[in-house]
C-alpha cells in the first residue's frame, strides 16, 4: 500500500473540501473518518485525507490525534504530507493550528520513512512549513499576511461572530505568532511574482534565519501554482484546499502522478433527500432563507431546532423527526436547521453555556441523521464542520469515496451503509461555502452526475 499525498484535516468538511480539489486536479482520493485502525483497502488511491475533529478540541487531543494520523499515513508510504485547516484560519490564541503544525514538523524530522530522502539536509523544508489558507475560488485571499474574505478583512467578514472560533484579527503572522513559540515569517506577493524558484530561495533564506512557519500571500490561482512549485519537495505543507488543487500538476511534472479518467465518478443515487444544518455562518443563513422561500412550511419546508427547547427534553427532537418524516413522505427534500443569527446564538450560549449549546445541537443532528437514514434517506447534505463531524460519527461512517463538485470546496461523496445495498450520497458543506441556492441546487447536481431523477 503506497500513496503520494497523505493529508490530515482538522474537521470533516475541510477534509471533503481538500479531497474535492484533489479529485478535480486528477488524483484518485479516499477520505477516511478518524484515525484508521490497522490496514484499510485504499484501492488505487493516489491521495488519502484523514478527517479529524480537532479544530476546537483541547490542544493536547488535537496534537495526539494528528500525530496518530501522521504515523498511519507514513506507514502507507506517503511522499508528502498536508495539514488542512479552514481557509478562514479558524483557531484561537491557544491553537490548534500552530501546536499541530509544530508537532507534525517535529515528528517528521525524527521519523522520516525510507520512502523520503535519507537526511533532512537533502530535502528542502525539513525544518520549515508554509501556511497557505487562501482559496481564491471561494473569495479567500491573503495580502501582506492579511486574510480577506471577498473584499472584507477576516475580522469584518462575519467570522468575528463565530460561536467557537471568533476571528478578530486578520493579520495571520500575528495570529500564528500567538500560537507557537517559533518564528513566523511572510512570503509576500512581490516575492511570488518572481516565480517558483525565487519563492523557494526566499523560503530557504527564512529557514536559515530560523523561521519555522511562513504565512504566504495568495491572490489568485497563479500564486497558488507558484507556491506549489516552490514547496513540492517539502515533507509537510499546510493550508486550505486551494494549495491542494495546485499540487497535483507539480506531481505530474515530476513523473509521480499519471493521468486518470473520471477520478470522481460515483454510483447511482437512491433514497429520499434531507438537509441538516448547524452552521450559523452568513453563507449558510442565506442558504437556509433561500430554501425556506422556495419550500414554504407545510410544503416540505424547514424545521428550526432550538437549543433551549432541546435542553428541556425529548419533545422538541421528536417534533423535528415527525416534521421530517412527513416531508420526506411527500417526496422531500426536507430541511432541519439550528442555524440562527448571532443574537439568538448568543442568547442560547448565555443560557446554556457555549459547550452545552453546541453539544445539544450536534447530538440532535446526529440522532436525526441516524434515524432518518435508517428509515430510507439516501441523499444527505450537512452544513457546518462541527455538525458534519457529529453526523458522520453518528452514522458510523469510516470511508468516503469523493465525487464531483457541487460548488467550490463541496463535492458529493458516497459511503457504504451497513444493511443497505446502495451507498449513501453525502455532501458535507463548510458553513462559509456554497451559493445562495446550494441546498436546492445540490440535489439537481447529484441527479446529473448519476443519471437519476431530479428531486423536488
Amino acid at each position: 500500500m503506497s500513496i503520494l499525498l497523505g493529508a490530515i484535516a482538522d474537521d470533516f468538511t475541510g477534509a471533503t473540501d481538500l479531497a474535492n480539489n484533489l479529485v478535480r486536479a486528477g488524483m484518485r482520493c479516499v477520505q477516511l473518518i478518524g484515525v484508521p485502525q490497522g490496514e484499510v483497502d485504499l484501492g488505487e488511491a493516489d491521495a488519502v485525507v484523514v478527517a479529524l475533529k480537532s479544530r476546537t478540541c483541547p490542544v493536547e487531543q488535537a496534537v495526539a490525534d494528528s500525530l496518530a494520523a501522521l504515523d498511519w499515513l507514513q506507514a502507507c508510504g506517503a511522499r508528502q504530507f498536508f495539514f488542512k485547516y479552514c481557509s478562514t484560519f479558524d483557531s484561537t490564541d491557544a491553537g490548534n493550528i500552530g501546536p499541530v503544525a509544530d508537532a507534525l514538523l517535529e515528528r517528521l524530522r525524527v521519523t522520516q520513512t525510507e520512502r523520503l530522502l535519507a537526511t533532512e539536509s537533502e530535502r528542502p523544508g525539513g525544518s520549515q512549513t508554509v501556511m497557505v489558507p487562501a482559496f481564491p475560488a471561494n473569495g479567500r485571499s491573503v495580502y501582506q499576511g492579511h486574510l480577506f474574505v471577498g473584499d472584507r478583512l477576516l475580522n469584518d467578514s462575519g467570522m468575528q461572530h463565530h460561536p467557537l472560533t471568533p476571528m478578530t484579527d486578520a493579520d495571520l503572522v500575528r495570529v500564528l505568532g500567538r500560537q507557537t513559540p517559533h518564528p513566523v515569517g511572510l512570503a509576500a506577493r512581490p516575492v511570488l511574482a518572481r516565480g517558483g524558484a525565487a519563492t523557494r530561495v526566499h523560503l530557504e533564506a527564512l529557514a536559515a534565519e530560523g523561521v519555522r512557519h511562513v504565512i504566504c500571500d495568495s491572490l489568485d490561482e497563479h500564486d497558488l501554482e507558484t507556491l506549489a512549485e516552490a514547496v513540492v519537495d517539502y515533507p509537510l505543507v499546510t493550508g486550505g484546499s486551494g494549495l491542494g488543487q495546485a499540487l497535483p500538476e507539480q506531481y505530474r511534472r515530476r513523473g509521480w502522478l499519471t493521468e486518470v479518467a473520471e477520478p470522481g465518478r460515483l454510483a447511482s443515487a437512491s433514497g429520499s433527500a434531507l438537509v441538516l444544518s448547524g452552521s450559523c455562518s452568513r453563507a449558510t443563513l442565506r442558504q437556509v432563507a433561500h430554501f425556506l422561500e422556495h419550500h414554504p412550511l407545510g410544503q416540505r419546508g424547514g424545521f428550526a431546532l432550538d437549543p433551549l427547547e432541546l435542553a428541556e427534553g425529548e419533545a422538541h427532537l421528536e417534533a423535528a423527526l415527525a416534521f421530517a418524516r412527513a416531508g420526506l413522505a411527500e417526496g422531500g427534500p426536507v430541511l432541519v436547521y439550528a442555524s440562527a443569527d448571532p443574537e439568538r446564538v448568543k442568547a442560547a450560549q448565555q443560557a446554556l453555556g457555549v459547550a452545552r449549546a453546541g453539544e445539544l445541537v450536534e447530538q440532535a443532528l446526529g440522532r436525526l441523521a441516524n434515524t432518518l437514514v435508517d428509515e430510507g434517506v439516501g441523499r444527505l447534505i450537512v452544513a457546518g464542520g462541527e455538525s458534519s463531524g457529529a453526523v458522520v460519527s453518528a452514522l458510523g461512517l469510516r470511508q468516503l469515496r469523493i465525487g464531483d463538485q457541487i460548488d467550490p470546496g463541496v463535492p458529493w461523496t458516497q459511503a457504504p451503509v451497513e444493511g443497505r445495498e446502495a451507498p449513501l450520497s453525502l455532501a458535507l458543506k463548510s458553513g462559509n461555502f456554497g451559493g445562495e441556492d446550494f441546498f436546492t441546487r445540490a440535489f439537481a447536481v447529484l441527479a446529473r452526475l448519476t443519471g437519476d431523477e431530479v428531486l423536488g
